[in-house]
């Protein structure tokens, strides 16, 4: 199983905190491809942003950061701050 967090914004605009999934995904841009489907919502939020920020086991990771069973992604909407 692979753990998946939703921070913020994204927490209340799809509806959870966190969730399990299968670790069938090979990198977060396929997890982020599959929870896409659900809708316009989860589209928004993880596909089309191009600011998305993703850790993976509390490092700084990318679309393309691989993933395997037992670890952690989660996502978080941009930061501003000044």
């Amino acid at each position: 199983m692979v753990n998946i967090l939703y921070f913020a914004s994204f927490r209340e605009a799809l509806g959870q905190a966190d969730e399990q999934l299968p670790a069938q995904y090979p990198t977060v841009d396929a997890l982020i491809s599959e929870l896409a489907l659900r809708g316009d919502q989860w589209k928004q939020a993880l596909l089309d942003n191009a600011n998305l920020q993703i850790a993976v086991n509390h490092d700084v990771a990318s679309r393309e950061t691989a993933i395997k069973s037992g670890d952690e992604v989660a996502f978080f909407p941009p930061v501003t701050g000044g």
